[in-house]
């Protein structure tokens, strides 16, 4: 969640808070269901709502996630954590109201870290605002505002969340790498159309550098000093970065951040780089806290473009964009990994937010769902992070029962994808169209 919804959040609270009292009694908890948590973590069970809610006749009228039997019938290969731009108490409501479509898996608090689960993990909630990455992840959200993160983001929170990570990355081998551990800002619209509508939580307060060291996966050097690929690692407190909260018109305090900003020339005066999806029609990029293109997060990685005295090129989004390393500051550290490059005699590659089969993949009499190419394109001389395989296919659950023949089924696809950090937002390339390189 951000902040653009809660005025529609409040309305549907008020709304429906008879409903959500009821439900959130104890005997809506006690379903006999044994939260999916670590030993360490004192979780409990508060079910989310899986209720009709319109004309019974009509079976897709339902809230708010969709039955499956992960990872048999699909997948678990992210993890998605979020910020819930309400309370904690608020958020649960929220869940349990039907009418809100929306739902997580796992909800954190922040004074204690306390986790509480709504949705079993089998299950799919309605989180990233993307079917595809909905269907093969866990999404978890944290007590807090994205645009007041440091003061909700709590060393409890840090510590609880990367438990939970922890012990689900390990469940169903999810690598504990930016590709895969995901922000709500790190997931890709389905469709270039979608791109201004995807949300930008945890923001930039979130310290992408002490959670993934709670991990066990810090931005440590691994690679050559002049490895082409590389870590951003900027110290939170030390990098120093004022934002303005554009939705509300207010410039936010300076403060520790896990966002470099991203500029369009090796120079402090350069415009700011803008992500074409957001700025179609090229105007620069922004100090909004929500605009992601402009700046890249502590623990994401990238690929050297160019470099010059105090300043490194990164490609990003399919362009060159350049971030600020003075000399003696520990901005990035080298890196060994893969990447993908085009394929020998291609021009550019598409990218795409989903990795769904080909359309002569779907049964005869079923509507295909095929991903569209987002803006970005990787052009031949350019490199991104990645290319771990992305599981292909499309699960379909558009009812709250079985009544008709394609309910609750998953279509696996031959075409193999791989995922790729094309910017602040992953992406999705056809392994045909590129070569995966070790580099490092």
């Amino acid at each position: 969640m951000t902040s653009k919804k809660r005025s529609r959040l409040a309305l549907a609270l008020v709304a429906a808070g008879a409903l959500c009292t009821a439900l959130l009694t104890p005997a809506a908890q006690a379903e006999g269901v044994r939260p999916e948590c670590p030993r360490s973590l004192a979780c409990d069970w508060v079910p989310a709502a899986y209720q009709q809610t319109g004309d019974p006749a009509d079976k897709a009228t339902y809230g708010n996630y969709d039955t499956a039997d992960r990872p048999k019938t699909n997948a678990i290969k992210f993890i998605v954590l979020h910020d819930t731009e309400v309370d904690f108490d608020g958020t649960l409501r929220t869940f349990q109201n039907p009418l809100n479509k929306t739902s997580a898996h796992y909800v954190v608090r922040s004074s204690d870290g306390h986790v509480t689960q709504m949705v079993k993990t089998k299950d799919i909630a309605w989180q990233a605002g993307n079917w595809y990455v909905n269907t093969h992840s866990i999404g978890i959200e944290q007590e807090g505002f994205a645009a007041d993160g440091a003061a909700w983001y709590t060393d409890a929170m840090y510590r609880s969340t990367a438990k939970l990570v922890a012990h689900l990355a390990k469940q169903y081998d999810i690598p504990l790498d930016r590709q895969h551990i995901l922000g709500h800002d790190g997931v890709p619209p389905t469709s270039a159309a979608g791109t201004k509508s995807m949300h930008w939580d945890p923001g930039p307060y979130w310290d992408w550098n002490r959670f993934m060291a709670l991990l066990g996966k810090g931005s440590r050097p691994s690679g050559p000093k002049k490895s082409e690929l590389v870590t951003v690692a900027p110290d939170f407190a030390q990098n120093q970065q004022e934002f303005r909260d554009c939705e509300k018109g207010v410039d936010l305090p300076l403060q520790g951040s896990s966002a470099v900003p991203l500029r369009t020339e090796p120079s402090a005066d350069a415009p700011l780089f803008s992500d074409p999806g957001l700025h179609p029609d090229g105007s620069a990029g922004t100090d909004c806290a929500a605009d992601w293109g402009s700046k890249i997060s502590a623990s994401q990685q990238a690929v050297v473009a160019e470099r010059v005295p105090g300043w490194t090129a990164i490609w990003w989004y399919g362009q060159k964009a350049w971030l600020s390393t003075p000399a003696g500051t520990r901005v990035t550290v080298p890196t060994k990994g893969t990447v993908v490059r085009p394929k020998a005699g291609r021009t550019e590659v598409p990218v795409y937010g989903v990795a769904y089969p080909d359309a002569a993949e779907y049964p005869a009499g079923f509507t295909p769902r095929t991903g569209s190419p987002l803006v970005y394109t990787i052009k031949a001389g350019q490199a991104f992070p990645g290319g771990g395989e992305a599981p292909t296919g499309y699960y379909y659950a558009p009812t709250i029962d079985a009544s008709t023949p394609y309910d609750h089924t998953y279509f696996a696809g031959g075409q193999k994808y791989l995922t790729v950090q094309i910017g602040h937002r992953v992406g999705f390339v056809k392994a045909t169209d590129v070569d995966v390189v070790r580099v490092g």
